[in-house]
């Protein structure tokens, strides 16, 4: 396996470790109702699927991989309309592409692993809707961790607006990207590394679903009525997209089953600006 080396990394360098992560993986392109989804694998041991976020892909969770697959088969899709897998199917404004996302990625799932192999699911940001909602269609999910989890429906607390990056020239693009992940992504602005740069050009290029209105309902409350299993919530102490503690005092509702964190330093890209700790927790939280 590739090791993920710490910042400060220079352009060429960040882009370089990226291409050679992902020929480190074995694709897998899923097809199922017409959606065509891209799968990488990693790693031998118990599976554990990780999801992406919004205007995201793989490469979310670039500094976790290594590490976790020690332990796992790690498991990344694209979603639907995101990186490398295709579009999804059906009308894209659609109120139901939301439910379709979620049938697709399982059926994907169900075709790669079978009913029933039991599995460990992570999700970021838009990923944790999805993975809640996901957990409650298929049986098969363990236990779950949702890292700065969208739909809780509480306060959000951003202050700087994002801003157009679709630029011709580059190094205004690039200003953008960084405004952008620095405003709503990541805490420090050391944290805003070549790297960071270089993951959220990729997967902002090839983001084509927008998952914002289904990321600022409450929808997340609803499904984890629907769970039993343990479930990890983890946030940032300086997320953006919610206030932390009143986030999990909400989700968790005093359920035995149902932990919480909130990291220290950290934005909202938790799994990346403070990786050595997310990946000692979901190491032992997926134990």
């Amino acid at each position: 396996m590739t090791t993920v080396q710490a910042p400060p990394l220079n352009s060429d360098a960040a882009w370089k470790l990226l291409e050679t992560m992902d020929a480190d993986a074995t694709n897998h392109d899923v097809d199922h109702q017409g959606a065509r989804i891209r799968w990488r694998q990693w790693g031998q041991g118990s599976p554990l699927v990780l999801i992406h976020g919004g205007h995201g892909n793989w490469m979310h969770w670039i500094r976790n991989i290594e590490v976790l697959a020690r332990q796992h088969t790690v498991w990344v899709p694209d979603l639907p309309g995101f990186g490398d897998s295709g579009n999804l199917t059906g009308a894209p404004h659609d109120p139901s592409r939301q439910q379709r996302l979620v049938d697709a990625l399982a059926g994907s799932l169900k075709q790669l692993l079978g009913d029933e192999t039991l599995v460990d699911l992570a999700g970021f940001s838009f990923g944790g809707l999805v993975a809640g909602q996901l957990a409650a269609q298929c049986r098969s999910v363990r236990r779950l961790a949702l890292l700065g989890t969208a739909g809780h429906g509480g306060e959000r607390r951003q202050v700087e607006e994002l801003v157009n990056w679709r630029l011709p020239d580059r190094d205004a693009m690039r200003a953008a990207l960084r405004h952008n992940l620095a405003s709503f992504m990541l805490h420090s602005l050391e944290s805003v590394d070549e790297l960071a740069m270089a993951v959220h050009e990729t997967a902002s290029r090839s983001t084509r679903f927008r998952s914002k209105s289904a990321s600022r309902t409450a929808a997340l409350m609803e499904v984890l009525e629907s769970l039993h299993q343990p479930v990890l919530m983890v946030w940032g102490e300086h997320d953006v997209t919610a206030h932390p503690l009143q986030a999990a005092e909400q989700l968790a509702q005093d359920r035995p089953e149902r932990e919480w964190v909130i990291v220290p330093g950290a934005g909202h890209w938790v799994q990346y600006e403070r990786h050595q700790e997310i990946n000692q927790l979901l190491g032992r939280w997926f134990a």
